[in-house]
């Protein structure tokens, strides 16, 4: 074997860590597939003798997402609004190491209020235990510094996110009732599965909005039942949600958090351009 075959073996068997750093930190499949192509490409220029390969392609990739994040927040004239990250839809084995350790789209949303730099500390130090000696250098801080971003952005996370039912059954009953409840325009039955306090963002584009209040969810949901009979089950970042597409196009995609056998959180992704981004046909239901 020669030695760019053996250097593209190891990196292949590193790829899956990853795209999960770089979705983690951008929230976009496709940016993550992006942000992984250039790490291969700074691997095949790098000098020879690397020691640690894993640990170095992992802060490749984190380095590049930053300057991602970091760019991408410069472009924007006016603060992030309602924006919901490109979903994981199924169950596969690339679906599978991509959510390795469940990362929900409640929590990927939270993540996007997040600075650039608090980002990375957190989802490398958290998400995958890099140290801080590590993660210090990326970040242009010393450890103590890194730690403390890592440590505000968990303040975030925990105020933010709430801690989902653990039996994905139950869940997905009660993702069940919502639909047939959406399709049938119930709105008593809507409410029944709704949080008095349940927000849903919807993701279309230029026309978004957010939502809280289980009767105005409710009314909300009720104008669905025409889109409704195309809505089918599935894993959306690991938890019941369900995927409204036909033969031809992806609709939407939608995401829940549900606590207490009630759905606090729905997350619905609606933008036809950044649904063609996700790479969705093959993996809908």
């Amino acid at each position: 074997m020669g030695e760019v075959e053996w250097l593209a073996e190891r990196f292949e068997a590193n790829r899956p860590q990853l795209r999960a750093v770089a979705y983690r930190m951008l929230g976009s499949t496709s940016e993550a597939d992006d942000a992984v192509q250039e790490a291969w490409l700074r691997l095949s220029r790098s000098p020879e003798g690397i020691e640690n390969l894993g640990g170095w392609l992992t802060t490749v990739v984190a380095r590049i997402a930053l300057d991602m994040l970091r760019s991408r927040n410069a472009r924007r004239e006016e603060p992030l609004g309602v924006h919901v990250p490109e979903p994981i839809v199924g169950d596969g084995p690339e679906q599978q190491a991509l959510l390795a350790d469940s990362v929900g789209l409640a929590l990927l949303v939270v993540l996007d209020t997040l600075e650039p730099s608090e980002r990375l500390a957190f989802v490398l130090h958290d998400m995958f235990a890099v140290p801080f000696d590590q993660i210090a250098p990326i970040v242009d801080r010393s450890p103590a510094a890194a730690r403390q971003l890592a440590s505000r952005a968990r303040r975030r996370v925990r105020g933010a996110v709430p801690e989902p039912d653990a039996d994905l059954s139950a869940q997905r009953a009660v993702v069940d009732a919502f639909l047939a409840a959406a399709r049938d325009g119930d709105f008593e039955a809507l409410v029944a599965v709704l949080h008095p306090d349940v927000l849903i963002r919807v993701d279309r584009g230029a026309l978004s909005r957010e939502t809280r209040g289980a009767e105005e969810v409710a009314r909300q949901a009720v104008t669905f039942n025409r889109l409704a009979p195309l809505a089918r089950p599935a894993l959306v970042n690991g938890a019941p949600g369900f995927v409204v597409a036909d033969t031809d196009r992806v609709y939407a995609v939608a995401g829940f958090t549900i606590a207490g056998g009630l759905i606090t959180e729905i997350d619905l992704l609606a933008d036809p351009t950044r649904l063609s981004k996700a790479h969705l046909r093959g993996q809908t239901p």
